[in-house]
């Protein structure tokens, strides 16, 4: 199979786990318009996730290297491994990989000039979507390197859009920003209805009824955020009533030291780690 000559439509992806397979799912779904047949689909990983070993099921191909025949057709890499595992794997796949391939790149933190020291003459593309991609309901930016086309920036678009929105930025220290945002903040989110949840306990709720009042709090608050026009502020400020209950709390995560200036902390701890993660 690895020695197999793929069709020039063929894509091949990188790493199958959280965020490489949610776009897997989504190219396979058809989600954005960006569908793509199973056995154009080539997965490179020594230990497939569930959604690989889906897209596998359905006549995907798998190998757990890249070879020159295998590689001499594609069209488009995406780069979906953990950054430090790059140094490993980076100069193996530019050995391989057809000089007019696009290389798209999920990794956290590793530069366009370093995909470039890498990849040589190949167009590269910078990418940062979130975890919700795997439902089509998540966000994803990208900035272009030099020599990307307009066809080619489209091809990527058609295929993150398997992810939800897509949003192109205007340089790359805004995909720094973009990752300690949007990129991290499902977590956030995550840890916030932790918290809610812990709070109901400590007032004396059992665990599980406190667990689905925080978690259905969440769900719908953002499902009201998904479909009103309203800002996040003006949908605060609907179910804040002057001196009631939700003002209280209000005062103590909206204090000097309440969860504006943790939010801040948080999400520039994660643009440092993340230009970090690049050698900057």
């Amino acid at each position: 199979m690895t020695g197999e000559k793929l069709s020039t439509s063929t894509h091949v992806l990188i790493g199958a786990g959280r965020m490489g397979g949610a776009l897997l799912s989504g190219w396979l779904s058809g989600r954005g318009s960006g569908k793509l047949n199973a056995a154009e689909i080539l997965v490179i990983d020594p230990s497939p996730g569930e959604a690989a070993n889906k897209a596998l099921a359905l006549g995907a191909k798998f190998s757990n290297r890249l070879t020159k025949g295998a590689a001499s057709g594609l069209k488009l890499c995406l780069l979906a491994v953990k950054p430090q595992m790059f140094a490993d794997i980076g100069p193996g796949l530019a050995m391989v990989l057809p000089k007019d391939t696009l290389v798209v790149s999920i990794m956290a933190g590793i530069s366009l000039e370093r995909l470039n020291d890498v990849f040589g003459p190949r167009p590269v593309i910078r990418a940062m979507p979130n975890t919700p991609a795997a439902y089509g309901k998540g966000i994803t930016a990208y900035v272009c390197g030099d020599g990307v086309d307009e066809a080619q920036r489209d091809l990527v678009e058609l295929r993150l859009k398997a992810g939800g929105q897509v949003v192109r930025v205007e340089n790359e220290r805004q995909i720094d920003m973009v990752t300690a945002v949007s990129g991290s903040g499902p977590a956030y989110v995550f840890f916030l209805t932790e918290a809610l949840e812990a709070a109901g306990m400590q007032l004396g709720l059992p665990e599980e009824l406190a667990r689905a009042l925080a978690r259905q709090t969440v769900v719908g608050s953002g499902f009201m955020l998904g479909k009103s026009e309203k800002t996040a502020a003006q949908l605060r400020q609907d179910v804040t009533s002057p001196g009631g209950t939700t003002q209280a709390a209000l005062e103590v995560l909206m204090a000097e030291d309440g969860l504006p200036s943790i939010m801040r902390k948080a999400v520039n701890a994660a643009f440092v780690r993340s230009r970090e993660l690049g050698g900057r």
